[in-house]
């Protein structure tokens, strides 16, 4: 039978505005400080190896975009589906629902670290790596393979404890986490002259440190609790959250795939400027590492919508969920605005932070940022739209929204004008997409609202 849970949830009382707040700038700063990893360590290779040593950590870095996008998906979709739960008080089954997810993430775990142990070599080639950086490359990621599963179990309950109620232990976790990798990579890339070895031992002790404090939680959590019966998958309800998170996955495993075709047109096409393969390849990866900043507080807004996006639209609260994602989609725009005037006015100040005193390098940084994030001015709705359409139980429309701009738009584009205008055409392609994927997220979300009016919920 069906526990009752008490009608005075903050999600449904709480003023929208304070919710957002509340549950956004921790879930924004857990990221941020997760993507610190990856920037700190190319900061650091930068100024201790050069610009190969930053190529060979950009060649692994599509591992950390899919290792993010493994822990979404179970993680976004176990949070998706506990919301709906507890907002139709349907306690059993949102116990059910995080006792599933601990195991399947458990395997998941377990099965990214088996692959890319045995598969690093060609996973390098793959993600574009050129002869120069291919033994730092290598040696990089066997290393990293070893913290990327308390990588997933970190990001995925961040998502899972957000949504119950306490979005500020998973910041602590990761900041723990990157305060530990920020000390050791001075002392194994500097003192210990361990090059790109070095930058990755330091994360991977860092990334077990949050993810165990993470798995820590699990006898905490408040408003559901893991039973030892159900940890067994149930075909039923593995099917139910991997479709609710499916959109975070696939956003996230677009993002990599993305990341790993630019590479190898970095490598092809940069070869044939004076700023070569190797240095294109370098800022290509230094560019999307800062990127990951802003994206960081898109994906802070969104997520933060979602319980409350859930457990409203679980309860009938029609209103309340067109106010959140109005708000969200406000907040998003503003963020869009402020980031493209801080890529198209400093990009040279951003690169010296990674390689000082190389003009050729410093002019590559002013070149890509400009042309890459040209159409960045609206970038942040999407997100907040796909993270609306996911919260209310519409995989679909969610789905859509990253499957347009990456899919169809920005990879079969920078594959086609990186034909017709070399380096240049490949950078064109992302503005193109990010003004795609605004148009079609307010045609999708208009559409949504209609249909409500007309079903007298508005």
């Amino acid at each position: 039978m069906e526990q009752s849970i008490p009608p005075s949830n903050p999600l449904e009382t709480e003023p929208v505005g304070r919710l957002i707040r509340r549950y956004s700038v921790p879930t924004a700063l857990t990221l941020m400080v997760s993507y610190l990893y990856n920037i700190v360590d190319q900061i650091f290779v930068g100024q201790g190896v050069g610009v190969t040593g930053m190529a060979a950590t950009n060649v692994a870095f599509p591992l950390s975009i899919v290792t993010v996008a493994l822990a979404l998906f179970l993680g976004d979709g176990c949070s998706a589906n506990m919301s709906l739960c507890l907002g139709r008080r349907q306690q059993e089954q949102a116990d059910r629902t995080i006792s599933c997810a601990v195991t399947m993430l458990i395997a998941a775990g377990v099965l990214l670290l088996a692959v890319v142990g045995i598969f690093a070599p060609q996973i390098v080639i793959l993600f574009g790596s050129t002869q120069s950086a291919y033994a730092d490359a290598l040696a990089y990621t066997r290393l990293i393979a070893l913290g990327l599963p308390f990588q997933l179990f970190c990001t995925a309950f961040a998502s899972i404890i957000r949504a119950d109620g306490n979005p500020q232990y998973p910041m602590k976790c990761m900041m723990l986490g990157a305060g530990i990798n920020l000390v050791l990579d001075p002392i194994f890339i500097f003192g210990l002259h361990m090059g790109v070895v070095g930058a990755a031992i330091a994360t991977v002790i860092g990334q077990v440190a949050g993810g165990i404090l993470c798995l820590a939680y699990l006898p905490r959590f408040r408003s559901v609790r893991v039973h030892r019966e159900w940890l067994r998958p149930q075909g039923a309800l593995c099917g139910q959250i991997l479709k609710l998170g499916f959109p975070s996955f696939l956003t996230q495993i677009m993002t990599a795939a993305v990341q790993v075709v630019m590479n190898n047109l970095m490598t092809r096409y940069g070869a044939q400027t004076p700023y070569g393969g190797d240095m294109a390849l370098s800022v290509y990866g230094m560019v999307m590492k800062v990127y990951q900043i802003a994206h960081a507080m898109f994906v802070g807004v969104s997520a933060a919508t979602q319980p409350i996006n859930g457990y409203n639209f679980g309860a009938r609260h029609y209103d309340r969920v067109r106010a959140t994602y109005r708000m969200a989609a406000g907040i998003a725009l503003l963020v869009s605005v402020g980031w493209f005037a801080v890529y198209e006015l400093f990009p040279g100040v951003i690169g010296s932070l990674f390689v000082a005193g190389d003009p050729l390098y410093l002019d590559a940084c002013r070149h890509i940022f400009r042309l890459y994030m040209l159409g960045f001015f609206v970038y942040g709705v999407h997100m907040a739209t796909a993270s609306f359409f996911q919260g209310i139980g519409r995989p679909g429309k969610s789905l859509a929204i990253p499957l347009v701009r990456q899919g169809v738009v920005l990879i079969p584009l920078a594959l086609l004008l990186s034909q017709l205008f070399g380096f240049n055409g490949a950078l064109l392609a992302a503005p193109v997409a990010d003004v795609v994927s605004f148009l079609l997220s307010l045609v999708l979300v208009r559409r949504e609202f209609r249909q409500w009016r007309a079903r007298g919920w508005l």
